[in-house]
């Protein structure tokens, strides 16, 4: 079952939560204040940067008949359309540069590269999501409402296709996104009781219609045109470009939301969160994945997925300096920083995805305590609830992060012991058998003595 009270889940009392949100207020006013026009330069290089690429991109498809400046130009035009929707995009959307207050960098202005209307998804995302990271039942980002990711979902014959699912989603994952805000209102509009919301939903769906005829026209008919001859090879390209954007963007985003240690949460007490709460719960509901300069730009720095669910306005290129506080923070109160490598992270993410295709009987943890689904419940003893201690010996706080360690540490010995019992019963099993092939040679040789008497 999901996580319903919080602060027994993270062994900490209310006063710890409430300092560490103070702590974490302190982070953000730190920031808050640095920002200046190295902050400036940095993003409008960063766009004149993704348009040079695009320039690079569009150039080469104009001799895209030929297989080298086919590969050059979809290449070049991907990275360009990766750049633009996760480093400026979403993070711009996100109003991380609107303290600019520069109308080209501002959240209320732009409108991203790819078939989804910027203000719709900035609702989704902006709002449903990132109010209510991994509660269920409000965040739908929690499987996309097609994909299986934690056992609190029940199990349905459609999860067998998860692997399936998730496949498609990655491909298409601008569609997955774009439509997204659509399909969270009724899908016969006429049937919506309240007349606000039923035009909302009509004006929804006349945005969305029209952005995707804009994007598919930029695509697939306006561009490949300006190329000529070159028409047919320039649409694949492009074709390919957004194919390569999608795959890139899913890996990422779902790196940063379904890997091992990324907890989920039911709605018990979301109305009367306290901002230290909030925090919280960003913190145990994110992982990151480790990365250097590269790696982190192209993903949108959303390898710090726990710092960007912290503070989502703050900008991105800040997000390295912050991780240092937030890490020191989870050693203070000895809560799990979860991180990995992206091959990592990324392979826990499929793992959970294909694992949880499969009904619950076939699968060996429970609920609360899967590597992808946890509670509180995995900690109690006796029916007591868990609570932070300090090591006599050491003086160090003992709290969640010991607590997971710890039960690692007894479901090893658990195994060694299980190997150990079927080692001696397979011991035990030759044992026997050695003994039965001796009474068998004892008994042959007992009936040839009776032949050789009687012969």
């Amino acid at each position: 079952m999901a996580i319903s009270d919080i602060k027994e889940f993270a062994h900490l009392t209310e006063a710890d939560v409430e300092a560490i949100g103070a702590e974490l207020d302190a982070v953000r006013r730190d920031v808050e204040e640095s920002l200046g026009a190295r902050d400036a330069r940095y993003i409008h290089n960063t766009i004149r940067f993704q348009r040079a690429l695009e320039l690079v991109g569009r150039a080469a498809l104009i001799g895209s008949k030929r297989r080298g400046l086919w590969w050059l130009g979809a290449v070049s035009l991907g990275v360009a359309k990766i750049v633009e929707n996760m480093e400026i995009g979403h993070n711009v959307m996100h109003g991380q540069w609107d303290w600019m207050n520069d109308p080209e960098v501002h959240s209320s202005t732009w409108e991203w590269d790819m078939v989804g209307v910027s203000a719709h998804w900035q609702y989704t995302h902006n709002f449903m999501h990132h109010k209510y990271t991994n509660i269920l039942g409000l965040d739908d980002d929690i499987g996309y409402g097609t994909i299986r990711v934690t056992r609190d979902d029940p199990w349905k014959p459609g999860h067998l296709g998860n692997l399936v699912w998730n496949t498609l989603l990655t491909v298409f994952f601008e569609w997955g996104v774009g439509l997204q805000s659509v399909s969270l209102t009724n899908h016969k509009i006429a049937e919506i009781e309240d007349p606000a919301e039923r035009e909302l939903a009509k004006k929804r769906r006349r945005e969305a219609v029209a952005k995707i005829r804009r994007q598919l026209t930029k695509d697939y008919v306006l561009f490949p045109a300006m190329t000529g001859k070159a028409f047919r090879t320039t649409l694949t390209a492009n074709a390919l470009a957004n194919v390569i954007r999608n795959i890139w963007s899913n890996a990422v985003i779902f790196c940063g939301h379904f890997p091992d240690g990324a907890e989920k949460f039911a709605q018990s007490d979301v109305e009367s969160e306290t901002r230290g709460q909030w925090y919280l719960r960003q913190m145990l509901g994110s992982a990151n994945f480790n990365a250097g300069r590269v790696l982190g730009f192209l993903s949108g720095h959303l390898s710090h997925q726990i710092e960007h669910h912290i503070f989502p306005d703050l900008p991105s290129n800040h997000y390295h300096e912050i991780q240092q506080r937030v890490r020191a923070l989870c050693e203070k109160y000895d809560l799990p920083y979860t991180t990995g490598s992206f091959a990592k992270q990324y392979f826990l993410t499929w793992r959970t995805i294909a694992k949880l295709s499969l009904p619950d009987r076939f699968l060996k943890a429970t609920s609360d305590n899967a590597p992808e689904t946890s509670s509180e419940l995995r900690f109690r003893v006796a029916g007591e609830p868990a609570k932070a201690w300090v090591d006599p010996a050491t003086g160090v706080r003992r709290g969640l992060k010991s607590a997971y360690e710890a039960t690692k540490r007894k479901a090893r010995r658990a195994a060694e012991r299980a190997r150990e019992a079927a080692d001696r019963a397979a011991d035990r099993a030759l044992e026997a058998a050695d003994r039965a092939r001796e009474a068998a040679d004892r008994a042959r040789e007992a009936a040839r003595s009776i032949e050789h008497r009687i012969a």
